[in-house]
Order: structure tokens, then sequence, then C-alpha cells
């Protein structure tokens, strides 16, 4: 009894205590997370970013190279990333980023709270919490941490805390901006912008809704879902996008199952270094923004990045004239290549002609020392018998060919010897009037064959050099075109000029017999002729001329010789020279950047042109007219169509024929000693193109004249060129007359111009220099 009576008065524990007890733990947890995220504030969990890095978060930015006409010629970049505004955002992008990735970014501060709620309770089963802005701030400010769950909890804290500063400094358009500019789609493609066109070759306004869907689902883990490599799976989450977006009411049901049977259809174009369009001149242009960038500082002093500051490069070069230049520089070679090859088969010394085995081992040993392996094996220390050896032992390398890149087994040395073997070529293209560089194609294959045959390269320029001569003529002597001269031998003797003995050049035709007039002395290209014009006029004036004419003549000789072009030149300095005559003999200096702004789009640099006098009208205008007569009757005839084309050499090693042109051309071909080089100056009125067309080493060449002339290895291209520039109307490329000083007192009109012509043998005429 009494023991029941104590069990009844036990004291009753207070329902009041268990409600202190909640709220007094519900107030430590919450003080507990207000600290925590007042610390993580503070940086005591690492560095926090602060208000200037939110104003101007760092974002790498790629330098993106402009054409005069507005496309991407290429970027420089550490990461590829070129920025977007919102308004270039297709809506659709923006709707299957925010139905997929945060249903309720609209409505909340940073930190969606019901979505963290749902991921903590279901443990992250039913989608995640992390929001737009959250995702934002990992790209921008935080770095990867391990898988260490307690790591992971303060790194979430740190975004949530970014985050929330995010959303009081930026709009919800500005976070979806920044967003999509800072995300990496991999391959070198980061942001939205690089992104669309890498995966499908056009501007992200351009992108349609399952292009859209596609940028978004990689979203996920861009590493996982690469359409290049994982294409299926990467539909399944791009249809998923659009279930979200139905979900969501962006898309109606029928358009959700309707897109989703589509294919993915990427255009994937890598922008790699070496890959794209004026890859040659890109590499120019970097040289040209170093020079740029240590002349310029920012107001600041501090020095600008070329790969990281966004500047924006306006270039002087046209996108359809650059793609055209491009396709008839490889139609062109690749058809050539197959003579080439053919005519070498029996060549014991092939790819090489005309050198002895010993000067063959020089060129290859050559080529060893400067070759990756032999920088790479000589960095370890590696002793130059075994480095030698190295390059005897075959080994699978993937190599160049005009069918596509080919898996072999090879030597290193074999494939010296396999790419010495490849003709290349070069072409820029100019407008008179201004100096702006259109196309510049500076070798077959950047890859493969990375050396500028624009700038870099200078090669004996043989036959094109002679204008040079006739100018100086025209301009001191008044010749005119209709002067006639003997073609028979003519001897410079030893000691004029510094001659060291007798000169006495050779006619390539082997006739010294006759008169002919000067115009077609330069169509036939005559060297006796030359020879007495220079002594008339003397090398001094001559080499004064082409000096004024852009030329670098440090290293020329003084000699007679000079006149066929027994020099090396670039050519960049031909085709800026030659376009002087065209420019009524006012030299312009080549522009390549019209424009440098910051990514703000402040002007940094203002091309400013540079000019000079050179010749007067008169002068200039008779050297084109003369010149004109190359392409009249003389060896640039074929871009008339006069000549048979069933001629084997035609269907060997012509391309593109017939062009057909009845519009002015003037020009000049170019053939040097041992067909090592191929050239052919064009011009009208306001357009001066030059093609060089040889191989790497000058005792790589053809056996004779019919393919190894100018006329054959290098015209083609500029005659292809050229009919695909006339096709399009847009890019207004004259076929008028060139404009005719007043009063002319030097007589051009000349009857019987054509005397001595082989126009009636159906034969291209030849030509070789000294």
């Amino acid at each position: 009894m009494a023991a029941t009576k104590k069990k009844q008065q036990k004291p009753k524990t207070s329902k009041r205590s268990y409600i202190v007890g909640f709220w007094t733990i519900f107030g430590i947890g919450l003080l507990a997370v207000v600290l925590i995220f007042l610390l993580a504030g503070w940086g005591a969990f690492g560095k926090m970013p602060d208000f200037e890095e939110l104003e101007n978060p760092e974002t790498n930015l790629a330098t993106e190279i402009f054409s005069s006409d507005g496309e991407t010629l290429g970027k420089y970049y550490s990461e590829n990333r070129t920025p977007i505004k919102y308004d270039d955002l297709p809506d659709h992008l923006i709707e299957a980023l925010v139905a997929t990735e945060d249903e309720r970014f609209y409505k909340h501060a940073g930190i969606d709270a019901k979505g963290t709620l749902r991921a903590a309770f279901y443990l992250g089963t039913r989608g995640g919490a992390s929001t737009i802005t959250q995702q934002l701030s990992k790209l921008l400010f935080t770095e990867d941490v391990s898988n260490n769950t307690f790591a992971r909890l303060l790194q979430k804290v740190k975004e949530w805390n970014i985050a929330t500063q995010l959303e009081r400094q930026y709009t919800k358009e500005e976070i979806i901006t920044m967003y999509f500019n800072k995300y990496d789609f991999v391959y070198q493609a980061v942001g939205i912008r690089s992104a669309s066109k890498i995966y499908f070759g056009k501007e992200a306004k351009n992108l349609n809704i399952e292009e859209s869907a596609v940028l978004v689902a990689m979203l996920k883990n861009a590493a996982l879902y690469n359409p290049v490599r994982r294409p299926e799976l990467v539909k399944q989450r791009r249809n998923q996008v659009f279930v979200q977006m139905n979900k969501n009411g962006y898309l109606s049901e029928q358009e959700k199952d309707s897109l989703q049977k589509l294919p993915l259809n990427l255009d994937f174009s890598p922008e790699g270094h070496d890959e794209g369009m004026a890859t040659y001149f890109r590499v120019y242009l970097q040289g040209f923004m170093r020079d740029w960038i240590g002349k310029n500082p920012k107001p600041d002093g501090s020095e600008y990045s070329l790969y990281r500051d966004g500047l924006k490069i306006y270039t002087s070069i046209d996108s359809k004239m650059q793609q055209y230049a491009e396709t008839a520089v490889e139609k062109h070679i690749s058809h050539l290549q197959k003579e080439f090859d053919r005519q070498n088969k029996n060549n014991k010394t092939a790819p090489f002609r005309d050198i002895d085995q010993g000067q063959v081992d020089g060129i290859v040993r050559s080529a060893m020392r400067r070759s990756v392996r032999w920088k790479e094996m000589e960095a370890q220390g590696k002793p130059e018998e075994d480095i030698l050896a190295s390059f005897d032992k075959e080994t699978k390398m993937r190599v160049f060919s005009w069918d596509g890149i080919k898996d072999t087994l090879m030597t290193p040395k074999d494939s010296i010897f396999y790419y010495k073997g490849f003709l290349q070529a070069g072409l820029m293209s100019m407008t008179p009037q201004t100096g702006e560089v259109r196309a510049w194609v500076g070798g077959t294959n950047f890859k493969h064959f990375k050396y500028d045959h624009v700038k870099q390269g200078k090669r004996q320029v043989g036959s094109t050099f002679k204008p040079f001569v006739y100018a100086t003529a025209i301009d001191q002597l008044k010749l005119s075109p209709c002067d006639v001269m003997p073609k028979n031998r003519f001897t410079i003797e030893a000691g004029k000029y510094g001659n060291v003995k007798d000169w006495s050049p050779a006619n390539a035709n082997g006739e010294y017999e006759g008169m002919i007039s000067l115009k077609n002395a330069l169509a036939q290209s005559i060297n006796t002729v030359t020879a007495r014009i220079i002594d008339k006029t003397g090398p001094g004036p001559v080499l004064d001329l082409v000096k004024k004419l852009g030329v670098d003549t440090e290293n020329f000789s003084n000699g007679p010789a000079i006149a066929l072009g027994t020099e090396d030149m670039s050519l960049f300095e031909m085709v800026s020279a030659y376009s002087t005559f065209v420019n009524e003999g006012v030299y312009v200096k080549p522009v390549i950047v019209n424009r440098i702004e910051d990514k703000n789009g402040t002007v940094l640099y203002q091309h400013v042109p540079q000019t000079r006098d050179v010749l007067n009208k008169e002068a200039a205008y008779v050297t084109v007219n003369i010149l004109e007569g190359v392409t009249q009757y003389g060896s640039g005839v074929r871009l008339r169509g006069t000549y048979a084309k069933e001629f084997d050499h035609y269907k060997r090693g012509v391309t593109g024929y017939p062009y057909d042109f009845k519009n002015p051309i003037a020009g000049k071909t170019g053939t040097t000693q041992n067909q090592s080089d191929g050239w052919f100056m064009g011009m009208v009125p306001n357009l001066v193109t030059g093609v060089w067309v040889g191989a790497e080493d000058r005792a790589v060449h053809f056996p004779n004249l019919t393919y190894g002339q100018g006329a054959t290895m290098a015209l083609p291209i500029w005659g292809m060129y050229m009919k695909d520039l006339y096709a399009d109307e847009e890019l207004d490329i004259s076929q008028d007359a060139f404009p005719k000083p007043d009063n002319l007192s030097i007589e051009i009109n000349c009857d019987n111009y054509n005397q001595e012509s082989d126009s009636e043998n159906n034969s291209v005429p030849d030509e070789l220099d000294f």
C-alpha cells in the first residue's frame, strides 16, 4: 500500500521543459549556422572574394581575331573563353537552363530552401539543391576539394555565402550570362559562345532549340555527357531537358515528343591553335601583338595579356577571300603533288635532285638537329650516337597525306625524306590603294608544316624581279613599251658594276635573232633584253627603287645579275612592291590590323596609313601596261584560255583550266634556276595577289620547265582564286581597265606588240632566269 502510494507520488516531467529544450537546441543550431556563415564570410574556411572581385570576377578571357567582314578567324587563349551578352542568348537556351538546373531560379535569393530541405531529407536521391547561382559561385571563387565529407560541407557553406553575395550584386540576367560564359564544355570550349562554335559551327545567338538542349545537357557533367564520345548518352540527357522544359511550361507535349526524335546533328570543329582559318596569318599576327603589347602598357603600367585579357583584334583579312585562297592552294598543290611524285619514282635521290649523297646526308642531318626528337633527347643528356641511332628505329606514327592522315610504321629518318618531298605554297592578296591584306596562306597544312611562306620565308624571285628593272628605265629614261631591242647575246664585261667576270645571260628558248618590243620582251621573259636595260640604268637605281618599294635590300648584291631575280625576297615584299605600280606609284605599307579593343570595347589602337611617293603616275601606269602583255600573249596567257588544254601537261600539271578571263590583267610569272621556285604576280585595279610554289629545300624540284615553271606551278592557284572572287559579286573585285593618267607622254599604243610571240604554236612560252 505504501509502495503504491509512493509510486503515485513520483514527480511528472513537465511539457514546458521539452519545449524549452527544443527551442534551446534550435536556437543553438541557428546560431551555429549563422556563426558558420559569418566565419565563412570572414575567410575562416579559406579566402573569400572581396567586393572588387565580385564586381570584376576573373574570367580569363580569350583574345578574339575578327576578319574585316565580321567573322571570327581564331583566338589566342589559355582558356578558350569568349564572352557573350545576355541579349545574344536565345530564349530557349535560357528556358532550358532554368527548367533543368534551377526551376525556382527567379524566386530564390541564391539558396533554394525547398530544394535544400528535399535534398537533405532524401539524401540527394530526388535531385540536388545546388542553384544556378551556387554553381556560378563554385565556378568563380571556389576550388575542387577531396571527397572528405567535412571539407565538402565547408565548401558548400562557402558556395552559399558567395551565392547570396552574387544575388545582391547582380541581376538574374547577369548571373545567367556569367554562368554561361564561365562553364567549361571541354575540347577547349570554355563558355557558351565557344561551345556553340565548336559543337555546332555557329554563334550562340543562332542556336536552335535542340542544339541549346544539348549544351544544357552537358552542364550536368561535360566530361561524362560528351556528345563527341558518348552521343547516345547525351541524346538521353538532352531528351530529359525537353521533359523538364515541358514540365515547366516551356514546351507543349507535342513539341517535346517531336524534339526527342531528332538526332544530335553535331558540326564538331575544334578551335585549337593548329585548326581553323588563316592559321599562318594568326601566327604572324601573334608576333605583331607581342610587339604592340610590349610598347603599349595598360593605364596602371602593367602589361596586357594576349591570352587572358579578352582583347578584340580587327584585322584586314576578308574571310571569304581567305577561304577562296586556301581552297585554291589546296586544290592545285594536291593535284600537282601527284605529278611531282610520279616524276620522282625513278629518281634515285628522291625527293632531291642535282645533288650528291654527301649533300643529301647534310640536309637530313640538319633536319634531325632541328627536330623535336633531337632537342628532347639532348635535353635528357643522351649522347649524340644514341640520338642518331634513334632515327633509324621504326616506330608507329601518323603522317600527313593529301588523302588524309595515315597511320604507318616508319623510321624518323624516313619521315624526314617523306616530308621533304611535299610541295609547298604561299599566297598573299592585298588592296593596293589601302594596303589592307585580304588573304594570307603561308603553306599547305599548318599542323604539319609550320613554316610561313608569306613573311617568314624568302626565295629567289626569278623573272618577277624584271618589272623593277623596267620601271626604273621607264621612270629615268622614258622608255616606251613600243621601243624595240635586239634579242641577240649581250655581255656586261668584267669590272663594270663590280662584275668579277663577264656576264652574258641566256634566253630560255635559245633564240637570239631579230628585234622585239619591250612589252613583248617582258611578256616572253627575254633575259638578254633585261640585261640591256639594266646596263642603261645601272644596278644602283634599280636597288634604290626596290628599297623604296619596301624591300629589305641589305644583303642584296650590287651586280647586274640582280635583274634576273638572283636575290631572295618574301612574298610579302613582292605583293606590297607590285601594289605600288597599281596605286599610281604610291607605296602603301601593308596593313594587317585595323583596330584593337579591350574587353569593354575601348579602342586601344587605330591603324594610321603609312605611304610614300615612289614613282610618278606615268611611270607606274606604263609599267602596268607592259605587264598586261604577259597575260595577253606571254607566259601568263593561259589565263585567257588561249591554249589547247588537251596537252598532257595541262591535265597533269594545271588545275582549274580554262580560266577564260576577259578583263584587263597585269602580271608576271617567275621561274628560278633548276625550277626550285615558281612565281606568279597578278594584278587587277583593286587587288594584287602573289603566289609562290616550291619545296622546303631548293634541291627538291621538278626536272624540267614543262612542270617546273611559274606558269604551271603558281599561276593556276591565282586563276582559281580569282574565278571564285569574280563569282562572288559581293566582293566587288574590279574587272575594269587600269586607270590611265591624264596627259600621258609615253607612247603605249603600238602595233606589232605580238611579234615573235608563240601564240600560234599552242604552247606556253617558257622562262628561265640566270
